[in-house]
């Protein structure tokens, strides 16, 4: 951080010594506004100009200084708040020439405290006639020039604070996802979920195929994981009885920075008993659906260029015949029975290009990989992904009428995975075989895997009842709702490198 002044900077600073010179506090603490600037505009926007000369009543508002128009022995003052803009009007006269000679001293980013009638302006503004102005803070620098903002993107992102003072836009998208949120916990509440927070540190790593961040805890003298998913205790808690479970809360994953991830990031989880992924496909576009139409106020969108329907039943479509269908080979290669096998799948990635596999890569994650190659980026409209191989899916289900795949889905718009359900496996024994496939390929290299979770597989032991579990991307569906192409523009801190 650049620790030279700038001549505004220093001319800040000296008018901040002048007002403690003269006894003012330039940090006030005390006074309440009793209106936000929206609030006076719905009581009193229709008010004509005459109507309110008649009228006594008194407002007061805090907001910071966004501009000043100075007409020698009268100023009028644009004041902002969370609500909105409103004009102010200080006039020495009104205040007296002491206040107005310290009124004229201040600069825009500062905080100001008014009280006063209302007035329309000759242009027919509604406008605040201040009888009294305080001082509430005083702002050391000064904010970027109105008309552009912040313009250079990583400031944006590394000062969020000014950007949520310069950019309407900015403080619209949180106030988006915040809507957001609060449609799902409704969404869920009348469905009769119980909301639960369960732990952010874990002593193994699991409930994700991912890297996570470590840590350590002093007193206990032992190795912790900060969580990449919630899934393994709020399936605990399935078993415990709460038959209907959800969290929105953070993830960690030590892994790559792009506009679709970042280091930590919020999810929703959900698990429900008796019912299957099937079900939670009807629920996920009912959910999607309704959170369009509440916060957005169309079930049709426009992302970037394309324009996705929420309103039109998802297409429900496998992992192979994804890749038949949009996918760019020869039709040959890519016919169900072609898929079937390593050999015919590897074939296909030989095809497009992919050179260098592993030769004990499985089926299923060679699979997994030639559709993220020919199928991933043409999934526009809203569509589910269903019928995953197991091999990359330790925690699902086995179907019942073809073991080697999983009764799971991946929710796919724009290109993007979304969210991800499945029908849980809860037989122990299985799980604790895949449980240790997935521990050896970890002992052989591979970061993303995870151990056995003994304590997981002795919950499963008491019984877990059939259940169906997903989670959502809550970063990547409010990038959709708001028509931003970058996760660090719906995240209010995203992680940077530091500062030079």
């Amino acid at each position: 951080m650049n620790s030279q002044l700038s001549d505004e900077e220093k001319t800040r600073r000296e008018k901040l010594m002048q007002l403690r010179e003269k006894g003012i506090n330039p940090y006030r603490n005390g006074l309440k506004p009793s209106h936000t600037a929206q609030v006076i505009r719905d009581e009193w926007n229709d008010k004509s100009r005459e109507e309110l000369e008649k009228i006594d009543d008194k407002v007061s508002i805090g907001g910071r200084v966004m501009a000043f128009r100075h007409f020698g022995k009268a100023t009028f003052v644009t004041l902002k708040d969370r609500t909105g803009s409103i004009q102010a009007y200080v006039a020495r006269d009104k205040v007296g020439q002491d206040v107005f000679k310290v009124f004229k001293t201040f600069d825009v980013g500062d905080i100001l405290y008014m009280e006063g009638g209302l007035f329309r302006t000759k242009t027919d503004e509604l406008t605040v006639s201040a009888e009294k102005v305080e001082l509430l803070t005083k702002s050391l620098r000064p904010l970027p020039e109105k008309f552009h903002g912040l313009t250079d993107v990583e400031q944006k992102y590394r000062m969020r604070y000014v950007d949520l003072i310069m950019n309407e836009d900015s403080r619209k998208v949180f106030e988006t996802r915040s809507k957001v949120t609060q449609y799902i916990r409704n969404f869920f509440y009348k469905r009769d979920y119980l909301e639960v927070e369960t732990p952010m540190m874990h002593p193994i790593a699991g409930g994700a195929a991912a890297r996570p961040f470590k840590t350590h805890h002093n007193t206990l003298d032992m190795e912790l994981f900060l969580r990449v998913a919630p899934e393994l205790y709020l399936k605990r808690l399935v078993v415990g009885g709460i038959e209907r479970v959800f969290e929105i809360n953070r993830n960690f994953r030590n892994e790559g920075i792009s506009i679709r991830h970042n280091p930590e990031f919020t999810m929703l989880e959900f698990y429900e008993a008796y019912a299957t992924y099937e079900e939670l496909m009807d629920l996920t576009e009912e959910l999607f659906r309704g959170v369009a139409k509440e916060v957005v106020g169309l079930t049709k969108i426009t992302y970037e260029e394309a324009e996705i329907d929420f309103k039109k039943p998802f297409e429900r479509i496998s992992m192979a015949a994804a890749i038949a269908k949009y996918g760019n080979l020869d039709k040959a290669l890519v016919t169900e029975e072609a898929l079937s096998t390593a050999d015919g799948v590897r074939r296909a990635l030989y095809a497009c290009g992919v050179q260098g596999l592993d030769s004990k890569m499985s089926r299923g994650h060679m699979l997994e990989l030639l559709f993220e190659e020919q199928a991933e980026k043409s999934l526009i409209d809203p569509t589910f992904i269903i019928d995953y191989p197991k091999e990359i899916s330790f925690l699902s289900r086995a179907n019942d009428e073809d073991p080697s795949r999983v009764d799971r889905f991946e929710l796919f718009v724009y290109g993007r995975e979304i969210a991800n359900g499945f029908s849980e496996l809860n037989d122990p024994i299985d799980q604790k075989e895949r449980f240790e496939v997935q521990a050896a390929a970890k002992a052989a290299g591979d970061e993303e895997a995870c151990d056995v979770d003994e304590d997981y597989v002795r919950a499963l032991e008491y019984g877990m009842p059939p259940t169906a579990g997903e989670g959502i991307g809550i970063d990547r569906l409010v990038m959709l709702l708001t028509n931003q192409s970058s996760i660090r523009d719906v995240i209010l801190f995203p992680h940077m490198r530091p500062e030079a």
